[in-house]
């Protein structure tokens, strides 16, 4: 397998992925300061593109975003790769149909066991961040939607 290939595979997250599978890290420029921030988050694929989302409020790595757009997705699971981006709004029905597929994968009992309460819809839909991952690399883009089909 080529590191391409590992690559491919990492991002061909589904449902049924781990949360190890789902883990990344991110960095961003700060919104205020332009420092780099780099942080760890899930990243989610829905319909063969890939998101950013987080509980419901306001999220630093969201609001660094809105302000530089552009930033590094860091591959952690099964191969190790800094992958160039840039964070694109959702409409409104994209953002219905990931939010809702984000909450199915939430309310798992086995994910649902580390939160303090059920996530609602309606909250998340109101107050979470949202934004999709557009990667730089159009191979990338195109292989790992591929593999999703």
């Amino acid at each position: 397998m080529t590191v391409d290939d590992a690559v491919a595979r990492a991002l061909a997250i589904g449902p049924d992925s781990s949360p190890a599978e789902r883990t990344i890290d991110i960095t961003t420029l700060g919104a205020r300061t332009g420092v780099p921030r780099r942080i760890e988050i899930w990243f989610h694929r829905v319909d063969g593109r890939w998101y950013l989302s987080g509980m419901p409020g306001p999220r630093g790595w969201y609001a660094n975003l809105r302000a530089n757009p552009r930033f590094v997705v860091h591959l952690k699971h099964g191969v190790k790769a800094d992958l160039p981006a840039t964070a694109a709004p959702v409409d409104e029905p994209t953002r219905r149909r990931v939010i809702a597929a984000i909450l199915d994968l939430q309310n798992r009992p086995e994910i649902a066991a580390r939160v303090a309460q059920r996530q609602e819809f309606d909250d998340w839909f109101a107050h979470s961040p949202l934004v999709e991952i557009v990667f730089d690399d159009e191979e990338l883009r195109t292989s790992s939607a591929e593999r999703s089909g």
